[in-house]
């Protein structure tokens, strides 16, 4: 079974359970970015281990690579609410991801657009189901550095809600297939998606697909994200909130960040100890020259 990262919606007030798959429902009113499963503390500890025995040099401290970008646009009827989403916003995404990843010598190419028409897919897709396996069985291109996204509804289902999710670069060898990023078509540059229709989900959820967890991964004990420089979070952000401290000691907490879950325009950059793990992700698991 392959992990997933995602971003869901929920109500300020909710509490969340753990619960084995990596998702939550939507809730109808008061909503806010969150997730409702975590990768957990004993995969991180298995996934490090493996990752610290398997770790390729880098190349250079400056090294750069451009990865190919293949979008399928997954749409129930020709409207925009249908997720027959404009060439234009695919490419205002596109810009916005190497804006926002120029600081980690990562750039993307968009290779190709494909749209493909199912109101199964575009409604019920969600992580790990039938529909998501088949989309990605007959869709996915390229090896394991090809970034593969797939827009869709999420509106019923196991699916209903999410914004969007990932999966990891160390799962690719044993699921090639499952490999990339499912999309809420909304949360595209210019969409409808309220605080969340600047781009930044897809950032976010890129930085899973290149190897990064949450900034508030582990709160505030251990080894957290993996990443030195960025302070620990006991929980996640939302909206934008100011001098906001929640692990004593560590530093203020990084809401301005791309792996925590403020609204889009608050999010402004990854720090270079996460642009440096990206790198050695991508070497290792997606064999990328970087």
């Amino acid at each position: 079974m392959h992990s997933s990262i995602c971003f869901a919606l929920l109500l300020a007030s909710s509490l969340v359970a753990a619960v084995p798959r990596p998702f939550i429902r939507d809730a109808p009113v008061g909503r806010r970015r969150g997730c409702g499963t975590h990768i957990t503390a004993a995969r991180v500890a298995s996934s490090e281990r493996r990752f610290q025995a398997q770790r390729l040099p880098p190349e250079s401290e400056n090294a750069t690579a451009t990865l190919d970008v293949y979008f399928n646009v997954v749409f129930s009827n020709e409207t925009i609410e249908g997720g027959y989403v404009p060439d234009q916003q695919i490419h205002d995404q596109i810009k916005v991801l190497n804006d926002d990843y120029n600081s980690t010598g990562i750039s993307w190419r968009l290779a190709n657009i494909t749209r493909i028409k199912s109101e199964d897919w575009f409604l019920r897709v969600a992580p790990e189901s039938t529909e998501e396996k088949g989309l990605k069985k007959s869709f996915r291109q390229g090896d394991a550095g090809t970034l593969n996204v797939y827009t869709v509804g999420l509106a019923e289902g196991d699916g209903q809600g999410l914004l969007g999710y990932a999966t990891f670069p160390m799962d690719f060898e044993s699921e090639p297939t499952s490999d990339g990023v499912v999309l809420l078509h909304s949360t595209l540059p210019g969409s409808s998606s309220d605080k969340y229709n600047l781009g930044r989900t897809l950032v976010h959820e890129v930085g899973h697909w290149a190897g990064l967890y949450h900034t508030f991964q582990g709160g505030c004990t251990g080894a957290g994200d993996e990443v030195d420089d960025t302070p620990p979070e006991e929980s996640p952000a939302y909206g934008c909130p100011q001098n906001r401290d929640t692990c004593p000691g560590g530093g203020p907490d990084p809401v301005h960040n791309f792996m925590d879950y403020t609204d889009d325009a608050c999010m402004t950059g990854f720090t270079k100890g996460q642009a440096k793990r990206i790198k050695a992700q991508l070497r290792t698991y997606r064999h990328v020259d970087v």
